[in-house]
């Protein structure tokens, strides 16, 4: 029988993503999970998982009792001094890095498991002396825009990937775009795909065709979601006389978009929304008739995979791990992307597909979604990447 793991998640706060929730979820059943943040309170925590605080960001009367907690806690009374000294200047970042580095001498972990690039800093000190293996996770802008853009950035994680134990790649095309930045015959990589609680989402028996096509997007207000370019395709319909209503969750507030809506005369169709709660999303899923994805660059989005196993047809741009989910014509439809015209006229082709052909598309989505993205299956792996590199280095 495998050894109980202690395994230390880090994303840098308590409130994280719906990825990692259910990966400590999984991981809780058999390991000693802990996740550190820099805030003191969460209103639901997983249940099984160890949350220690790292002092408040907010509330510097917090941040002065979990900072001389964790002191005397960790029995470094010969930092006391320090300390004081510290909170009176307001060295706040001193003192968390202090926190960060009392944590991990409390927990001894097995494995450090790193959510984004920008949280590399923290964890520089065990990077260098490499007596705790740390993972990284390569996912979305962090990964596939900010490198390419940021030279400083670019130059930095050249500088520390070396001394990453392993790599997680939510994609086969993130992985290749991390070996831009450092690549290695003994670096190990593995592409482990974001599990959903399949059980959990219903898929729509019946798929809600309209006379009016209600077209989806969901994701906040980026240059990188290409929404820009969505609405352009959308201006070019309403001149071809198609009838559709074309709904951006999370674009509510942009001064773009709304521009963008104004300038083209698509106020009667076009509706910029708040984000939603997850059930609501889902809801708003269930009453669409197709997903648009007009992103200019994704790791491999989690909207698409969601789509697929509540069984929303999906058109997307051909970018990042999309292809990896989606094969042209079988799961749904890809286009090129900054290219409206093609976007447009996929759209026009999709309305005069026979329901069958709908149909069809639906369940191989739900058949690929569940093959690929079963969260039984992510968490079993993500076990087996921890374990290949703590035997590395021992």
């Amino acid at each position: 029988m495998n050894p109980l793991l202690k395994i230390i998640i880090f994303d840098g706060s308590f409130k994280t993503t719906s990825f990692i929730n259910r990966l400590v979820k999984g991981l809780s059943e058999n390991h000693q999970v802990y996740i550190l943040g820099f805030n003191e309170k969460l209103s639901r925590k997983v249940e099984g998982v160890n949350y220690v605080s790292l002092g408040s960001n907010q509330n510097k009367l917090k941040f002065t009792v979990t900072t001389l907690g964790k002191l005397l806690h960790s029995k470094k009374f010969n930092l006391l001094l320090s300390t004081l000294r510290k909170l009176l200047q307001g060295k706040r970042q001193e003192l968390q890095q202090q926190n960060v580095d009392l944590a991990l001498k409390n927990i001894s972990p097995d494995i450090i498991h790193l959510q984004w690039p920008s949280v590399i800093p923290w964890f520089e000190e065990v990077l260098l002396k490499q007596q705790i293996p740390v993972i990284l996770s390569q996912r979305g802008f962090h990964n596939n825009v900010r490198p390419f853009i940021d030279e400083n950035n670019f130059k930095y994680l050249q500088e520390w990937y070396p001394k990453m134990a392993g790599f997680h790649s939510v994609s086969e095309a993130i992985s290749i775009n991390g070996d831009k930045i450092w690549s290695s015959s003994k670096k190990i990589d593995k592409v482990i795909y974001t599990g959903l609680p399949l059980q959990e989402i219903s898929f729509n028996e019946t798929y809600a065709s309209s006379k009016v096509l209600k077209m989806l997007s969901i994701g906040r207000a980026h240059w990188k979601k290409g929404y820009d370019y969505a609405l352009r395709c959308c201006s070019l319909l309403k001149e071809r006389n198609v009838s559709f209503t074309y709904t951006i969750i999370g674009g509510a507030g942009d001064e773009e978009l709304q521009f963008l809506v104004d300038d083209f005369g698509l106020e009667d169709c076009v509706f910029l929304e708040n984000r939603k709660p997850q059930q609501e999303v889902f809801k708003c899923m269930s009453e669409a008739s197709l997903l648009l994805m007009p992103s200019l660059e994704e790791g491999l989005p989690n909207v698409v995979v969601e789509a697929m196993a509540i069984g929303l047809p999906v058109l997307s741009t051909n970018c990042g791990g999309v292809p990896e989910l989606v094969t042209n014509n079988r799961e749904g439809w890809l286009v090129p992307t900054r290219n409206p015209k093609a976007m447009a006229d996929a759209i026009e082709v999709f309305v005069q597909l026979p329901l069958q052909r709908i149909e069809e598309v639906r369940l191989a989505g739900r058949k690929k979604v569940e093959k690929q993205h079963a969260e039984e299956g992510m968490v079993q792996l993500m076990e087996v990447l921890y374990r290949e590199v703590i035997l590395e280095k021992v």
